[in-house]
């Protein structure tokens, strides 16, 4: 992985990929007691970051490739990434999703024309799942963050931060990334390393999913002891990716780890202050600005809403559990 490989995704995803806006609020801002900047990838297409590295991958495979199909793990958003650019690139798309994803991601993955392979989470194992079904049918597997092409199309969301921090006159901060497998983390890390050298990428994760943070405090890899129970099902992993993790490992400061009811609080503040749906994995970044304040330096903050794909019934729960007086 090099900044190369992201700088040639950008070109292959200009016209194709949002550019997503850099948001402020003085409400938020009072809450952190610093500046709080906010890329709200749940404005993506298929509404989350996971576009950008589903595009770079099928623009790089070759025609046979595409032409044959594409397979694809995720509990929704990588899903629905892959199966929108499928689709744009003339391509088929199979996705395995495990059977407890949020119906709405399940239903939109369909929509956008791909075959859907619903699995049980905690007891079937979804990498072997999707390297049978890629070997029986001659597809190739996109996988969500452990990809190089995928990595460089997250990597493009660290390009855009980098240039519109220069906007505002930002050239020191935090950068706190929602953190799953790492894909975006990384991606955004080796980005930023090159355009703005003097940020800092710190991962978030939910508590007691917190695999990327334990790895990077133990300098080796550490697994999450269940792979569900939380409702930020979005970032939950078994462990950081072989390729993610020396780059997070190499660039990244200390992760935060936040609850789920300063996630549903997120959800409701981003909602009241900026307008914007962010979905529980998608709001960890902003928990952890808003409400680990002491672990956070400097006068500005950065953060990624990573997605915005909730159920209805669970936004709800955040509106009501956190009104905004």
């Amino acid at each position: 992985m090099n900044i190369d490989m992201i700088r040639a995704a950008a070109k292959r995803l200009d016209g194709h990929a949002r550019r997503t806006p850099l948001l402020n609020s003085p409400f938020l801002d009072d809450i952190a007691g610093r500046r709080v900047w906010v890329k709200p990838e749940c404005l993506q297409h298929t509404g989350s970051f996971k576009f950008r590295g589903g595009w770079s991958a099928l623009s790089a495979l070759t025609d046979a490739q595409r032409a044959k199909g594409v397979i694809a793990f995720s509990s929704g958003n990588h899903a629905q990434g892959v199966a929108l650019a499928a689709r744009e690139h003339g391509s088929s798309a199979v996705i395995v999703m495990p059977s407890d994803a949020p119906a709405l991601k399940i239903a939109n993955t369909r929509a956008l024309g791909a075959e859907v392979v619903l699995y049980e989470r905690g007891s079937e194992d979804r990498d072997v799942i999707g390297q049978q079904l890629a070997t029986e049918r001659g597809l190739t597997l996109i996988k969500p963050f452990d990809e190089p092409q995928v990595i460089a199309g997250q990597g493009t969301t660290g390009l855009e931060i980098a240039e519109q921090a220069r906007e505002v006159g930002i050239t020191t901060a935090d950068v706190i990334v929602c953190c799953g497998g790492g894909g975006l983390t990384g991606g955004i890390a080796l980005a930023l390393e090159a355009e703005a050298p003097d940020m800092r990428v710190r991962p978030a994760e939910p508590e007691g999913f917190d695999d990327v943070a334990r790895s990077l405090h133990a300098g080796a890899i550490q697994r999450n002891n269940a792979l569900s129970g939380n409702i930020c099902d979005a970032i939950i992993t078994p462990q950081p990716g072989d390729l993610t993790f020396p780059i997070m490992q190499r660039l990244c400061g200390a992760g935060l780890t936040v609850s789920e009811d300063e996630a549903l609080h997120a959800m409701a503040l981003a909602f009241s202050r900026l307008k914007a749906v962010a979905e529980p994995g998608g709001a960890v970044a902003l928990a952890a600005a808003l409400f680990r304040t002491d672990d956070i330096q400097g006068d500005d903050v950065i953060v990624t809403i990573s997605g915005g794909n909730v159920d209805a019934a669970l936004f709800q729960t955040a509106l009501e559990r956190f009104p905004i007086s």
